[in-house]
């Protein structure tokens, strides 16, 4: 840090004086145990921003796919989305240079931010940010400040939206210091580094949290045209060839007490038909449907409206859909939607190659043996006449689950739970939470794990860390002990956290990090 030059040189000696013994008093109290600390969180908060990243490379892969399927439709949400991974990966990027900065400033060249061997060191961080010739803290304040404005826009104005980009907040310091000189001013190397990776934590997190919202948006925005005119509601505009076309010729908003005249290919509805149109089927191919429909009106004027529509007589077929992400997964069911145009559901059957596939409601199922290769979806249908007749067959790729992620399960005064996943957090309603919670929630998959364990860390007022270990999903009563003697203000970090899916699989995910607020 920069001292200017005053008028008094004498007293201006002094207080550089004071600096440097301030300084060394300083060093001397960074024990080896808060450095071991600040090293293991920064681990985790790597870990953390690891699995963020291949979460938002799934996110982004099923938008492509959208765009693929429908660029008319998905362009604006596709281009947002592009505009949104390339801000983020600039914003990452100039944290990771003045990581690095912050490293070769104290370990020299060649030195690595994630195997730091100063890593008490106390000025490498004020010389890298905090600079009086290029401020590269203030210039990281300006570029998070910019990116959270962008983002925020494509939340809207919701409350969800604001709570997500509020990880990112930059407020001043105490005693009018400025944001980078509350957390970048004299402190270890080390915590520097930990407090930009978890920066970069947060980007990651934000952009998959955006880009949920983008995929999201391509349906809620869609426009759906609506007007008063007379319409042609078929049961089915495909039908299987041989079995009857079947239709509804109806105006729009008519009076159900009178009953309008209908024509169709230049012949008039008999009366008793109450507007069902029946043709036959006996040929393949596309055929029009033209007519117009004549009703008074109460002042006894004569009203026409014409319509115009077309039906398609095809070969048998089947839609096979799996309602997640067009994937099965091994050791859960799977919900599968099988139709078959022009029949009942109730009239189709299906078989799966490997596992089991049974009917439930309106879906199927599917429930695979094991994750890795394909399975075979057969499906057959009994048409009206009785005859059963094979349909189609489908092949479906099998995965195993992708990892979960913690959370705590808040309670509001109106009973309504939502999940809390980092962040500030009042010690009440810390302690109601009980424990920790894991799911898999990423907007088309949700599926809730057993948390099995985890490590509760705090810090006491010399920074040691403190580390407790539950047996279960609950808080122990030593880690409840250690969250209600935390103060205000102070960061406790949920860790190792070790949850079992319902296929049987234990995995170790990523962190939680709290500050009592």
């Amino acid at each position: 840090m920069a001292v200017g030059s005053g008028s008094n040189p004498n007293r201006q000696r002094m207080i550089n004086l004071m600096y440097l013994v301030f300084i060394a008093m300083m060093a001397l109290n960074v024990s080896p145990e808060v450095l071991d600390g600040f090293s293991l969180v920064e681990g985790e908060l790597r870990q953390a921003t690891l699995h963020s990243e291949a979460q938002n490379a799934r996110l982004a892969s099923d938008m492509q796919a959208a765009f693929t399927s429908n660029p008319e439709k998905v362009r604006l949400w596709q281009e947002r989305s592009r505009e949104l991974q390339l801000r983020s990966d600039s914003l990452y990027t100039y944290i990771q240079s003045l990581k690095q900065a912050i490293a070769v400033e104290a370990d020299g060249k060649g030195a690595n931010p994630e195997s730091l061997q100063r890593r008490d060191d106390l000025s490498a961080s004020s010389v890298v940010l905090l600079g009086p010739i290029r401020p590269k803290g203030t210039e990281l304040r300006q570029r998070i400040e910019g990116y959270c404005s962008w983002v925020s826009t494509l939340f809207g104005q919701g409350v969800q939206g604001e709570k997500i980009i509020q990880r990112l907040s930059t407020p001043s310091g105490k005693q009018g210091k400025s944001w980078e000189e509350e957390h970048f001013e004299d402190i270890p190397a080390i915590a520097a580094v930990t407090l930009l990776t978890n920066l970069q934590s947060n980007i990651r997190y934000i952009e998959g949290e955006a880009l949920a919202e983008l995929l999201k948006g391509i349906d809620a925005h869609d426009y759906r045209s609506n007007q008063l005119t007379a319409q042609v509601i078929p049961e089915s505009r495909i039908v299987l060839r041989g079995t009857p076309y079947q239709a509804s010729i109806v105006l729009s908003s008519i009076d159900t007490t009178k009953h309008p005249k209908i024509f169709v290919n230049g012949s008039l509805l008999p009366a008793t038909s109450q507007g069902k149109l029946t043709l036959s089927t006996p040929t393949l191919g596309n055929f029009p449907l033209k007519g117009h429909i004549e009703t008074e009106l109460n002042d006894g004027t004569l009203v026409r409206s014409n319509f115009e529509s077309s039906y398609t007589v095809i070969e048998p077929t089947a839609t096979i859909a799996p309602t997640m992400m067009n994937v099965l997964y091994a050791g859960i069911d799977n919900p599968i939607r099988i139709a078959v145009p022009g029949i009942a559901l109730q009239d189709i059957s299906a078989t799966i190659s490997s596992g089991s596939l049974v009917r439930k409601g309106d879906l199927w199922i599917a429930h695979p043996a094991k994750a890795g290769g394909e399975v075979t979806i057969a499906v057959t249908a009994r048409t009206p006449s009785g005859q059963v007749m094979p349909i189609a067959q489908s092949k479906l790729r099998v995965r195993s689950l992708p990892d979960p992620m913690p959370y705590l399960a808040l309670t509001s005064a109106k009973g309504d739970v939502s999940r809390f996943k980092g962040g500030r957090i009042a010690k009440s309603s810390l302690l109601a939470t009980g424990g920790v919670k894991a799911a898999i929630d990423d907007s088309f998959l949700e599926v809730n794990y057993t948390v099995l364990r985890f490590q509760l860390i705090a810090f006491d007022s010399m920074g040691n860390a403190l580390p407790e270990a539950s047996a279960g999903a609950n808080f122990s009563e030593r880690q409840l002990r250690q969250i209600q003697n935390t103060p205000r203000g102070r960061r406790l970090y949920i860790t190792g956290i070790i949850a079992r899916g319902p296929d049987g699989i234990e995995r170790q995910i990523p962190s939680l990090e709290l500050i009592i607020g």
